[in-house]
């Protein structure tokens, strides 16, 4: 395929390089005249390992050249790569002026184009940028319409400093933001080669991604140094602990716990991450990362009865009170403490969860329940059935098996909030609400 690359830095030096080893005819194109005569000549505009061997091949190949006419690129090339930068501002957001400027000289080709072109959008970018940036600006420059005229898709890129061109060669993933299937096709045959898994998804969805992926790398890093700090200072190897950790990839590095749903909550979390971060503050070590689990939690816990006081309605039903499905356990769990609220706010609430059952109480349980949570106690029903009729807005605290068809059951008028994602919503959105979905 001819392929155009705007943007001849990190990203796009990589990016043209492997291309063009790949047999593609590639033409890089940067308004930096050094840039471009280093790959006229064969050699790499960047410092990376093993780029400049592929960068010399593929010039001596004639597979790889390099211009600062933009419109020559885009005449010459079937698919256009975007991959500038996204800098910060002062106030954390990013600097657009690149990703824009660069869609107005492709736009403006366009404008002459007979034949259909592809444009990429490699460049980080928050999510809503290519419909709010990207698009009206192809489509404002040429005159022509995304999706019909011509193809747009946003593709992210997964290179890490050191390790680009292996991590080009071998992805953990291929993902394609897609306006229209015909552009994602043509996308699809730079990466027929590659061995990794590909997601074809929606424009904003695959914008998401990125900043998902870096922010939870950030996030780890963050966390296994405030666990070092604490360990050190407990004169514990905090290299052997994290090795014990990360051997666990049933729940630890798995997507257990990694699906959005309702605050956490149980015997062990609340009570292990207060522990912890007493200890840290004994040991005048500071840990804002581990200080910041609980108050998340809160604010989660808020977001669900938000959602409840902005229905207007006073009748609630609950179902499912118990920190998770499939226990009775009662123990701070963040549903129970919904309830709570909401009955100091003068709601009319019944509650229903089968494994909650006053008369099998024993233990713990059934002394928090009776010295702890009376007051639930008496809004308890016994049947699901019996809730649905009271309420004109239910709510489902936890994922048990009985609740997945409660948004089919709905009568006209009635309102459920689904903090758990029993079933994807489906059918008349005025009746569902997710938490965070």
């Amino acid at each position: 395929m001819r392929i155009s690359v705007f943007g001849l830095g990190y990203v796009g030096a990589v990016s043209s390089a492997c291309l063009a080893a790949g047999g593609h005819q590639v033409i890089g194109v940067d308004k930096n005249a050094t840039k471009v005569d280093l790959i006229n000549r064969g050699a790499s505009p960047i410092i990376e390992a093993g780029v400049d061997e592929i960068i010399r091949s593929a010039s001596q190949s004639g597979n790889l050249q390099a211009t600062s006419d933009a419109a020559r690129a885009v005449r010459e090339s079937e698919l256009s790569l975007v991959c500038v930068g996204t800098p910060s501002e002062v106030n954390g957001s990013l600097k657009l002026d690149f990703v824009r400027k660069v869609c107005e000289e492709i736009g403006a080709a366009l404008r002459t184009l007979e034949r259909y072109h592809v444009v990429v959008i490699r460049s980080t970018i928050l999510p809503g940028t290519m419909r709010s940036v990207v698009i009206p600006t192809l489509e404002q420059q040429s005159g022509k319409q995304a999706g019909a005229d011509f193809g747009v898709c946003f593709n992210p890129e997964f290179l890490r400093e050191g390790t680009a061109v292996n991590d080009y060669y071998h992805p953990p993933k291929t993902v394609i933001g897609e306006l229209e299937a015909r552009a994602g096709d043509r996308l699809m045959e730079l990466y027929a080669d590659l061995d990794a898994p590909v997601f074809r998804t929606s424009l904003d969805v695959a914008e998401m991604v990125k900043y998902v992926d870096n922010t939870w790398h950030a996030l780890k890093v963050g966390f296994a140094n405030e666990i070092g700090a604490i360990s050190k200072a407990l004169s514990i190897d905090s290299f052997e602990v994290m090795d014990i950790f990360c051997r666990d990839t049933r729940l630890n590095l798995s997507p257990y716990y990694l699906r959005p749903g309702y605050a956490f909550g149980g015997s062990c979390l609340p009570k292990d991450v207060r522990a912890l971060t007493y200890r840290a503050r004994t040991l005048d070590v500071d840990t804002p990362l581990l200080n910041a689990i609980l108050p998340s939690n809160e604010a989660h816990i808020r977001r669900g009865i938000d959602l409840v006081l902005r229905t207007g309605q006073r009748k609630v039903g609950v179902l499912g009170f118990s920190f998770k499905a499939g226990t009775d356990d009662l123990r701070e769990s963040p549903i129970v403490e919904l309830i709570e609220r909401l009955i100091g706010k003068g709601f009319d609430l019944q509650v229903y969860d089968r494994n909650v059952n006053l008369a099998k109480l024993t233990g713990a349980n059934r002394d928090y329940i009776l010295n702890h949570i009376p007051h639930i106690a008496k809004l308890m029903r016994e049947t699901m059935e019996e809730v649905l009729d009271h309420a004109d807005v239910i709510v489902i605290g936890n994922g048990a098996a009985e609740f997945t068809q409660v948004p089919n059951m709905l009568r006209a008028g009635q309102k459920v909030i689904d903090l758990v994602r029993v079933k994807a919503p489906r059918g008349n959105g005025a009746q569902y609400a997710g938490i965070c979905w």
